[in-house]
């Protein structure tokens, strides 16, 4: 099923505008597979399909899958490949700017995707991220069982990266918040055609509630984007224009934090406890 006719016969190049690199890997191809878990049973959201390599293959596992892409020389691709199969809904549109719900009404079969596969263009990666999770003040109003997304490595790095670690900061800690993060595999640059410039990596996100989230999710977001604005301040000196230092020392001592301490030394489950201890 498809949300155009349009058949496609000519080959498509790749397009700098869309950050297109395509995956030709047939084993991380298979990685990405296997990290999703996919069941006959699954709906899955795929941003992105470029060729179909990845399309083909989840087509087989799933009893509907949508697909969102941009390019219209690739919609018409995408149509003339599976364009007659049943599971299948491509939808031509941006996806950061898509209504996916209200889109999706017309094609019950296909509404509330609850898996997202994809391998997403590196420039807007952060965007996609932040549209599929949402913001830890105003998480996702639909939360995913599971996210595979292959990503430009430094992202991936800082999404699972632990405290005191150089890839470890506000990203790190807004995407932990919201979904556990998993490194599933490296993925080298002679993977993709055309080859970027990077290495990257395969990830899963599992959206989650924490059992003791923050009291006051936009003060800790205020917190974090204060605590990391300068990595080689001292945490009390980044926190000034939000509370003085007198006042923040007596709590990060009754916590017992290291007053001396940076942004990136402090865990998820300490930055939450001290957004906890501060009233402003």
């Amino acid at each position: 099923m498809t949300s155009s006719k349009s058949t496609a016969k000519r080959s498509i190049r790749p397009r700098k505008q869309f950050g297109q690199h395509w995956l030709r890997d047939e084993e991380i191809l298979e990685r990405i597979i296997m990290a999703a878990e996919l069941t006959k049973s699954d709906r899955v959201l795929e941003i992105g399909p470029g060729t179909g390599s990845l399309t083909s293959r989840l087509l087989s596992m799933v009893s509907a899958l949508v697909s969102v892409e941009i390019d219209r020389d690739l919609c018409k691709k995408l149509v003339h490949k599976y364009g007659e199969q049943d599971n299948f809904l491509l939808i031509q549109d941006d996806f950061l700017k898509s209504d996916l719900a209200s889109f999706l009404q017309d094609f019950p079969k296909f509404q509330n995707p609850h898996k997202v596969v994809a391998n997403i263009p590196y420039n807007i990666t952060g965007p996609i991220i932040a549209k599929l999770l949402g913001k830890i003040a105003t998480p996702a109003p639909q939360q995913y069982e599971s996210i595979v997304l292959l990503v430009q490595k430094e992202v991936g790095d800082r999404l699972v990266a632990i405290p005191g670690s150089k890839a470890y900061g506000a990203l790190s800690i807004r995407v932990q918040y919201l979904a556990s993060c998993e490194l599933i595999c490296d993925v080298p640059a002679k993977s993709f055609y055309p080859r970027p410039k990077v290495d990257s990596v395969v990830i899963k996100l599992t959206p989650r509630i924490l059992p003791d989230p923050a009291h006051n999710p936009r003060q800790l977001e205020t917190l974090l984007k204060l605590g990391f604005a300068s990595r080689r301040k001292m945490l009390h000196n980044n926190l000034q224009s939000l509370i003085k230092i007198a006042e923040l020392t007596p709590i990060l001592e009754k916590l017992n934090f290291n007053p001396q301490c940076r942004a990136e030394d402090l865990s998820l489950e300490e930055w939450i406890l001290l957004s906890n201890n501060i009233n402003c």
